[in-house]
């Protein structure tokens, strides 16, 4: 992700400040109001802005993912994510984010991009259990994991309140926080992120460093013609 428009980290610490000062609604979790699809418009326009929730349907990116999913070695949490692509029932989240490693199963990811929080839990109980350095993920708050009211996103004990309301808004906010904070990728996500970043929303294709395993996949879902 490092490129030319990454800045030093104390510039960073800067925009940061300068950021949750001009737009108090980031500091608290009870508004609905958020900065993150304008100022990532900002950075990258519109167009680039809108990659994602464009894309992401059945007849293009979705069924292709889907299709490559179909391939891997056949474990529960595969199968549950399955599902969930599927619009069917998925019940993968956990209580408090695991720990950061280099090489995770499937499940282990799942814990670095979405947490489920009860709503009758406190969400300052959540930000205690969590380690300070880890790097942004999903907050989902509701009832039961099947019934989703309110996304987060969870940065340095902050919450960034989403404006969507479905997973795949709230996954695009996600993704535009690195964008908008200047911060790294979770080095465990590292390859996921790098795909989305050049293969959806087109952001330094030519510059940025993808693993072989990302080109590879990035060739397939560009230069395939017909159905996937």
């Amino acid at each position: 992700m490092r490129n030319w428009r990454i800045p030093q980290r104390t510039t960073k610490e800067k925009y940061a400040l300068g950021i949750v000062t001009l737009f108090p609604a980031l500091k608290d979790p009870l508004s609905r109001k958020g900065y993150i699809n304008q100022d990532f418009s900002l950075i990258f326009g519109p167009e680039t802005a809108d990659k994602l929730l464009e894309k992401w349907h059945p007849s293009f990116y979705k069924r292709k993912v889907i299709k490559e999913a179909e391939s891997l070695t056949t474990t529960p949490v595969v199968q549950s994510l399955l599902r969930s692509a599927r619009n069917q029932n998925n019940d993968e989240a956990s209580d408090c984010p695991g720990n950061r490693r280099q090489k995770i199963s499937a499940a282990q990811a799942v814990d670095h991009l979405v947490v489920f929080h009860k709503s009758c839990r406190s969400l300052e109980q959540h930000l205690e259990c969590q380690e300070a350095t880890r790097q942004p993920y999903l907050l989902a708050a509701g009832t039961r994991k099947q019934s989703i009211n309110t996304y987060y996103v969870v940065i340095d004990k902050k919450l960034i309140p989403c404006q969507g309301t479905t997973s795949l808004t709230a996954f695009d906010e996600l993704f535009k926080v690195h964008f908008v904070f200047s911060v790294d990728y979770d080095d465990a996500l590292s390859n996921m992120y790098s795909f989305l970043q050049t293969t959806v929303y087109n952001i330094d294709v030519d510059t940025t460093k993808e693993s072989p395993k990302v080109k590879e996949l990035r060739a397939k879902f560009m230069n395939r013609t017909g159905p996937f």
